[in-house]
């Protein structure tokens, strides 16, 4: 069985090995996880002790970033003199999250503030002209943007105009014009000593909370690590710090925003962990922003009534499943255009785009981006959606692309067609008119035509490590919670189980969607659950040397702790034989039928015995996609493309399913369908052909014509076609001939073997390669395995059998 993906596995080389043996001895560490520290970078035990038990130690002096004394000098002078001061946000999670952060710094600081967020659609992101009169208008001296404005170049030198200090902070990429603030914070800018860049625009906005309060305020690191695990900041060095500090506070808050939107989205507060905010809190809070307004995702955070937060949850949380079923409606509908453009595509005989470009009016431009990101993980080809303004024909849309495929550099290839681009390698945004967008998909998927290789079109699984049955113990997997939080930057360490073989797999959960498998080496068992992949269940063949990825985890049943592996995608190296010879009905073709239609087989052939049997066992239209060849039929070809053989109906001779075997191309399984209780006539033995000699010395002569009956009626347990056999080798052999149409004795004059006889040689071995059509399946097995090795197919390994 192949692997969905293409595994690349970390190297791990002997100078690393030993530097992990000295963090494990140092740090009591297990080989594994001493293993994941090096390969990561922390291959000395300071550095190593700092990443798994770092806290406020670890955060930076805020003041190394540059502009902060500025910042804080004009805020602190804004709050001495009474100013009216705006925060002015995002309206993204970490928007929203640093607007929040702000808030609460503002609220301490006793400041006159308010906060402004753009709406997404009718203002689009950043500063504005109109809102910033809109400021001025209402008397404010000094904006402080959160998230936003390190590219806003033209929006402040028109603030500045009226009057409006802005102080940015912002943590996105700098242009080469900055912008005429009278302070700029962001650690990315080009002369900023700031020793760590990866902040998001929340871990800014904490870092200015910091520096004004001359203390680091652990307690809104809730809000810091909300942000940064959803704008996908890497979870190393101080981020690291700040979210393992927020998630601590967040499983203790008493905050009725957090409790209300744990509540609402089934979050255990107790047990919280990145994956609950990355997966549960970030998208009810990006819901606001992309439907309505974040506004209201910010008065949830800074809520101190929890009654009104609840409300607020349950808002957030319906507009979400609104957000949901719009994307689900647009993904339906860009799953039927993409279809149509394939098909159109076939019937030109042209192949399909490689790169996806769909359009429709009225898609909802707020989560045309999370629909790519479908496509991508569904076809993994470079996708881009987009929305359709009726009126003006304009084309807004998001892209998400595959490792390869460079988006801002197709982009800018591109630019002739397009009126507004940006973003970088793997996501971008774009606007263009719908009369471009048929010469923009031909000239993108030219170009990933180019730029990708075959391999490229493989979705890529990055594996850290190899583990055996020994590291997949509780004890290692509570070790490797030390290492969390989990995240960009710091992913949960994906592993190759190797060494195993699987002992049992059943399908689980609604409609059988799941995997478990119990998996056993080294003397010991694990259980292995699969989501999403019950139809493998008839896949997997018992005892199979099978290769998992995926993450250690921890299963807890009524009390009871226990190890398990979470499986990510599977292999088996080998072929694979499923023996149903012993089944009742193991010649039925409607339960061939049955397993062909439940089974999803890529690239099925069912081999059958003769002409009689094809004509018999001609599929019917509902498994028209299973080709039905005979043995004859397999000969006459070199190669023939199957992965899934059926043997159905027991094999003419041993000979003709060797040649079967290796005309096979790409074969993973064979699946043995034919009855093996009826008996079949035997190789006479020696006693046999003892007694058939004693016979005919006593009835020859005799005539030619019908001997073979007369003697096999005389003969206890052999057939007619074998007393025909034993004659042409006694004929071979000499001891009788044909005289005048009588079969005679012949003078013996020389002693001769049985064995001398080509014709007792050839059928000796036919009997006994046929007999392993019947044999135990270990010998067939064997068997197997060895005719597709010498057919060059280069498989790996044993067959295992079921």
């Amino acid at each position: 069985m192949q692997s969905k993906t293409r595994w690349s596995l970390a190297s791990f080389d002997l100078e690393g090995e030993a530097r992990a043996a000295g963090l494990a001895r140092s740090l009591s560490l297990s080989p594994l996880v001493a293993r994941l520290l090096v390969q990561r970078g922390y291959d000395r035990v300071e550095s190593a002790r700092q990443f798994l038990n770092g806290g406020i130690e670890c955060l930076h002096d805020p003041f190394l970033l540059k502009g902060m004394n500025e910042a804080v000098s004009r805020i602190r002078a804004a709050a001495q003199n009474g100013e009216r001061v705006r925060i002015y946000g995002d309206y993204d999670c970490d928007g929203v999250s640093s607007t929040t952060l702000m808030t609460y710094l503002f609220t301490r600081l006793e400041l006159n503030f308010d906060y402004y967020i753009p709406h997404r659609t009718l203002e689009g992101y950043g500063l504005n002209k109109a809102a910033l009169r809109a400021a001025a208008d209402s008397g404010i001296t000094l904006i402080v943007t959160v998230d936003t404005g390190i590219s806003a170049v033209e929006e402040i030198a028109y603030a500045n105009e009226l009057g409006i200090d802005i102080v940015v902070t912002d943590h996105h990429e700098p242009p080469h014009q900055l912008p005429e603030a009278y302070a700029i914070v962001n650690p990315k800018q080009e002369d900023c000593s700031y020793p760590f860049k990866g902040l998001a625009g929340v871990g800014v906005a904490f870092k200015l909370a910091q520096a004004l309060l001359d203390e680091p305020p652990i307690e809104w690191t809730d809000v810091v690590a909300l942000g940064t695990i959803a704008d996908l900041m890497p979870l190393k060095d101080e981020n690291r710090v700040l979210v393992r500090l927020g998630l601590e506070q967040l499983r203790q808050t008493e905050k009725p925003g957090f409790r209300a939107l744990a509540e609402v989205g089934g979050i255990e507060l107790a047990s919280m962990q990145s994956s609950n905010v990355a997966f549960g809190m970030a998208p009810r809070i990006n819901a606001a922003g992309r439907l309505e307004h974040a506004k209201q995702a910010v008065e949830l955070l800074t809520s101190t009534d929890h009654e009104a937060a609840a409300a607020s949850a349950i808002s957030l949380d319906a507009l979400n499943r609104q957000r949901q079923l719009i994307v689900e409606t647009i993904v339906q509908e860009a799953q039927d255009m993409w279809g149509a453009k394939c098909k159109a595509a076939a019937e030109a005989g042209k192949p399909e785009p490689s790169v996806i470009v769909l359009a429709g009016e009225g898609w909802n431009v707020g989560v045309v981006g999370i629909v790519a990101s479908k496509f991508i993980e569904k076809y993994y080809k470079p996708t881009l959606i987009l929305g359709i303004d009726g009126e003006t024909g304009k084309s807004k849309g998001s892209a998400r692309s595959i490792e390869g495929y460079d988006l801002h550099a197709a982009l800018t290839e591109c630019d002739a067609l397009l009126d507004h681009y940006g973003g970088h390698q793997a996501a971008a945004g774009m606007t263009l008119h719908r009369d471009n967008l048929e010469a923009f998909e031909a000239q993108l998927s030219a170009l990933a035509d180019s730029w990708l290789t075959e391999e490229d079109w493989i979705p890529k699984t990055m594996i850290d490590l190899t583990c055996k049955m020994e590291d997949a113990t509780l004890r290692v997997r509570e070790q490797l919670a030390h290492l969390e939080p989990f995240g960009i930057g710091n992913e949960a360490p994906k592993l190759l189980l190797t060494g195993v073989t699987l002992a049992d797999r059943k399908a689980m959960g609604k409609e059988s969607k799941h995997l478990k498998l119990s998996i056993s080496g080294q003397g010991k068992m694990l259980d292995a659950v699969c989501f999403g992949n019950g139809h493998l269940t008839e896949h997997l063949s018992h005892g199979a040397a099978i290769e998992l990825v995926g993450e250690l985890s921890v299963n807890e049943w009524n009390g009871q702790r226990k190890a398990q592996f979470m499986v990510n995608d599977l292999r088996v190296p080998h072929i694979q034989v499923f023996d149903k010879r012993g089944d009742a009905g193991s010649e039925s073709l409607p339960g061939l039928r049955k397993q062909l239609t439940a089974g999803k087989y890529r690239v099925p052939i069912v081999l059958v015995p003769s002409e009689v049997w094809l004509e018999a066992a001609q599929p019917s239209q509902e498994a028209a996609d299973v080709s039905y060849m005979t043995y004859d039929a397999f000969v006459k070809q070199q190669k023939v493309p199957c992965s899934h053989l059926f043997v159905f109906g027991r094999p003419p001779s041993a000979e003709k399913l060797s040649y079967a075997l290796a005309a096979c191309e790409g074969l993973e399984a064979v699946h043995l369908h034919y009855d093996i209780s009826r008996a079949i006539p035997a190789f006479p033995t020696r006693e046999q052909f003892g007694d058939m000699y004693k016979l005919l010395r006593r009835e020859c002569p005799m005539d030619e014509e019908g001997i073979s009956k007369q003697l096999a009626s005389k003969l206890s347990g052999i057939t007619e076609s074998t007393v025909s056999f034993m004659l042409k080798v006694f004929t071979e052999l000499e001891f009788i001939h044909t005289e005048e149409g009588l079969v005679q004795l012949s003078p013996v004059t020389v002693k001769r073997e049985l064995s001398h006889s080509a014709e007792y040689r050839d059928a000796q071995r036919t009997a006994e390669l046929n007999e392993i059509i019947s044999a135990p399946i270990k010998g067939l097995t064997d068997w197997i395995i060895k005719e597709v090795q010498n057919s060059l197919l280069h498989l790996n390994e044993g067959v295992v059998i079921s």
